[in-house]
């Protein structure tokens, strides 16, 4: 099945996506991870079965629109998935989401239970938290980056496999060289040359606000549609004990755990986590 790009003016930003499938079908929303795109969907994307699945590319990232300074946030983007829905004229619509994209699922889930039918989350389900009397000096980091930002220029690659390579070694986690590929197809821009990064560089700063354990349980806890998460061996949750053990507790939550690294649904494992969320979705119709 092969997918088309979509495009939504917002009133404050222009948001690009792609689609897999079609309408009548499972509403679907896909929500790609931190400096990643839609195209983190292309390997399990065409295995969804009777699923119309709108993969976004979030503000900042691969072809969307940026933000002004200060901008993103977990619940700005949250915000955006409910006015790319309301302007699919979707009351209700289940999520799919990777990562960051997870996170962002739980929030909404968590948030609005009567919005979403039921989201699938690949190696995401709660952020990087922190405790409020840490606030002002995370504050404070987030301010002095912003400041230094702007004398900042972003890199630019001669090839595009060099920018390839750079994505292999420059991630927080490890990920293929043909996963890495497929990312900054979308991921990159011509530039002087050579080529670079589309994304916005206000990605890369300190978050100013962290939300507490307490604050990120709870939206876990709130959850009462249908929920189901896929943990990676070797993912980036794997190296958070608390954070697994906290999962352990969500029994409200279909907990699924596959061999392979952060980005599995875009590598070997790709297959598996299709048949995961293809049979998770087709129980919400």
């Amino acid at each position: 099945m092969g997918s088309h790009e979509i495009r939504f003016s917002l009133p404050a930003i222009e948001i690009a996506g792609k689609v897999w499938g079609k309408p009548g079908e499972l509403p679907v929303i896909g929500l790609h991870g931190w400096l990643d795109n839609a195209a983190t969907f292309d390997r399990i994307g065409p295995q969804l079965n009777n699923v119309h699945l709108v993969a976004l590319d979030l503000p900042g990232h691969g072809l969307s629109g940026h933000l002004p300074a200060g901008g993103y946030s977990l619940w700005q983007q949250a915000a955006t998935v409910l006015q790319v829905a309301d302007e699919l004229g979707w009351k209700r619509f289940a999520l799919l989401g990777h990562s960051m994209g997870g996170i962002i699922s739980c929030i909404l889930s968590g948030s609005l239970p009567d919005r979403v039918i039921g989201a699938a989350m690949i190696d995401g389900i709660l952020p990087v938290t922190g405790e409020a009397r840490d606030a002002p000096a995370q504050m404070a980091r987030f301010f002095q980056a912003s400041q230094a930002l702007a004398h900042k220029r972003k890199p630019i690659y001669d090839s595009l496999d060099k920018a390839v390579t750079a994505r292999v070694l420059g991630g927080a986690s490890r990920i293929s060289r043909d996963a890495a590929a497929c990312l900054a197809e979308r991921g990159l821009m011509p530039e002087q040359g050579g080529w670079t990064w589309r994304t916005d560089p206000q990605l890369m700063l300190p978050s100013p606000m962290r939300l507490t354990a307490e604050h990120a349980v709870a939206f876990a806890e709130a959850i009462t549609t249908p929920t189901c998460l896929v943990l990676a061996s070797e993912g980036v949750m794997a190296r958070r004990e608390l954070l697994l053990e906290r999962i352990d507790s969500f029994e409200h939550i279909q907990t699924h755990r596959l061999e392979g690294g952060h980005h599995l649904h875009l590598e070997e494992a790709a297959p598996a986590v299709a048949t995961i969320i293809d049979t998770f979705f087709r129980s919400l119709t």
